[in-house]
């Protein structure tokens, strides 16, 4: 059984940085989608970034792109985050599912195992 613990929330203001992380465990496959989603209140969760641990390229969304770096193995996940905005304050979980060395992350909707989440605040 995949476990997933993330850490490195907090309150920062808005310009600032923040670097999120995940320890993992238990995995089995040789490749895994590693993921980084954020929910904020009254708002559908979003997928932040993506790597495939098999290889290729990561992936950011749009809005993070520039700002935001997924990096790590699936044993430490990192979420480099700078130059923060208030729109940035959400929960952020990390993910983990099996999948072939040739799965696209960026493209993969359903995840099976998830971190408890730890918070984000950017104050403006």
């Amino acid at each position: 059984q995949v476990q997933l613990v993330e850490s490195g929330g907090g309150s920062v203001q808005a310009g600032g940085s923040l670097r999120l992380s995940c320890a993992g465990s238990g995995y089995t496959y040789s490749s895994y989608c590693m993921g980084w989603f954020r929910q904020a209140p009254g708002k559908e969760r979003e997928g932040v970034a993506s790597f495939n641990t098999g290889g290729g390229p990561t992936d950011h969304s749009d809005s993070v792109k520039g700002r935001f770096t997924i990096y790590g193995t699936r044993n430490t996940l990192y979420l480099q985050m700078n130059s923060l905005k208030p729109e940035d304050s959400a929960m952020y979980y990390c993910a983990a599912r099996a999948v072939s060395s040739r799965q696209l992350c960026r493209t993969l909707t359903e995840y099976t195992y998830w971190g408890q989440g730890t918070q984000v605040t950017v104050s403006s």
